[in-house]
């Protein structure tokens, strides 16, 4: 995310937050009140969409950044993950989102471009995470009972876990890290402890 937010206040006039857009050479931005809550995001399409829609031959009213925004904001939380990030902007059709606090305040924005970033992350990097971060802290297994290979983002997995409902656990969390695009599945297991137990019957005299 950009922590360095560039933000309209409610009261912000139309011309200003124009200007805002102009010198900064950006396509949106949040609007918060005073205590740097977000109220809304406001982009330079609700900019264009309130000047269409003024027509008539009286001169139209002062217009400000709380005139425009649309509201209430689309938010994330700084834990959240860039798949989260980037699925909540797919689905809610918006190219930028507000990143808060847990007391709803501005402390940072992510755009599209700062999501496509992260999949400009060494592949290094990405099974150094793995191995220390999920094999071994999170699944509390031995480095070397996973094999992690990454090339180009996609991560394959090839070795022996000690249960089988890990194999999904540990493919699920590798999904989740930053620059990922694609996980390998070659894991096996050493107990299957999904089976069902084989129900007992009973014999006995009529």
């Amino acid at each position: 995310m950009t922590r360095d937010v560039v933000h309209a206040r409610r009261t912000t006039p139309f011309k200003e937050v124009v200007r805002l857009l102009d010198h900064h050479r950006i396509s949106g931005l949040p609007v918060v009140d005073a205590d740097d809550k977000v109220l809304g995001v406001l982009s330079g399409s609700d900019l264009v969409r309130n000047q269409a829609h003024q027509d008539g031959p009286a001169p139209p009213p002062s217009v400000t950044a709380g005139d425009v925004m649309s509201s209430p904001a689309i938010t994330v939380h700084p834990e959240q993950t860039v798949p989260d990030a980037a699925r909540l902007m797919e689905r809610r059709g918006v190219e930028r989102l507000p990143v808060v606090d847990e007391a709803d305040r501005l402390i940072g924005i992510a755009t599209r471009r700062d999501l496509l970033r992260v999949f400009l992350r060494a592949d290094d990097d990405i099974r150094r995470q793995v191995t220390e971060e999920i094999v071994v802290t999170a699944m509390g297994l031995p480095s070397d009972a996973v094999r992690v290979a990454v090339r180009d983002g996609v991560v394959t997995l090839d070795g022996r876990v000690e249960a089988r409902s890990q194999v999904p656990e540990l493919v699920h969390a590798v999904w989740r890290l930053d620059g990922v695009v694609g996980v390998v599945n070659g894991l096996g297991f050493r107990i299957d402890d999904r089976e069902s137990p084989t129900p007992s019957h009973r014999t006995g005299s009529p």
